[in-house]
């Protein structure tokens, strides 16, 4: 595995990086250029729901680590992204119930890979982020992660809310960490469920919440009215831990 995120300039390396199959997360193109491998590159970024941008070229230059971009820059995953289909087979495997984590809008790489270090010890099946307003899978996090990136699959999604829409259906639910709910100790959290954790300045997003079926709260005896996001998936998903072994 490597740590460092990927990145691939040049148009032919490019063209092959899409056609390999790999992930690209974002891809920077030269504003107005309209030539052949320019159209081919774009073509293919919109097919895979590419995070695409047309830059000028001084901001090419900028990113560039060769100095020869020829007008396009990607970058790619330093890791594989999963399914979350390969999480509920792995969850089927391991004959348990589906413990997931999704995360809105948690862009610090380090709380990411925190977060996912959590998530292989809590024995969560998987990690599910969103395509945008997310932080990738980046060296940072990997060495956040202590390891765990090599065990915990971690799924890139287009939207949040659709997804857990389609895990209902398989008969998950879902809880939301808002400190406003109901005091997490009373909440049932067996079963199959997904845990879904936001970012530390807004919280969980309110289309992402109002699809939940229930919300849970950390109780908090200090002075300030947070704690860190890595921090709070932690408390729940061990909450999560302790119910389930108390059957």
């Amino acid at each position: 595995m490597r740590y460092e995120e990927l990145v691939i300039e040049g148009r032919n390396a490019v063209i092959e990086a899409f056609r390999s199959g790999k992930t690209i997360d974002k891809l920077y193109v030269l504003d107005g250029c309209q030539d052949g491998p320019i159209r081919t590159i774009v073509r293919e970024a919109k097919k895979t729901d590419v995070i695409l941008q047309f830059v000028a070229k001084e901001r090419l230059d900028q990113m560039s680590e060769t100095g020869k971009h020829q007008g396009v820059i990607a970058f790619a995953a330093a890791y594989e992204y999963a399914s979350v289909e390969d999480m509920l087979a792995d969850a089927a495997k391991k004959e348990e119930e589906p413990f997931l984590i999704l995360l809105d809008s948690v862009e610090d790489p380090h709380n990411l890979g925190a977060i996912i270090r959590t998530a292989n010890l809590a024995g969560a099946h998987g990690v599910i982020i969103p395509k945008r307003h997310a932080a990738g899978l980046t060296a940072v996090v990997a060495k956040a992660s202590a390891g765990a990136l090599n065990y915990t699959p971690v799924a890139k999604v287009t939207n949040l809310c659709a997804t857990m829409k389609e895990l209902k259906k398989k008969g998950l639910w879902f809880v939301c960490a808002d400190m406003d709910g109901e005091l997490m100790y009373h909440v049932n959290l067996k079963g199959p469920i997904g845990l879904v954790v936001g970012n530390e300045g807004e919280g969980v997003g309110r289309l992402v919440r109002e699809t939940c079926d229930m919300t849970a709260a950390i109780p908090m005896k200090g002075d300030i009215d947070s704690l860190n996001v890595s921090v709070a998936a932690g408390v729940l998903a061990y909450e999560i831990v302790r119910q389930r072994l108390n059957g």
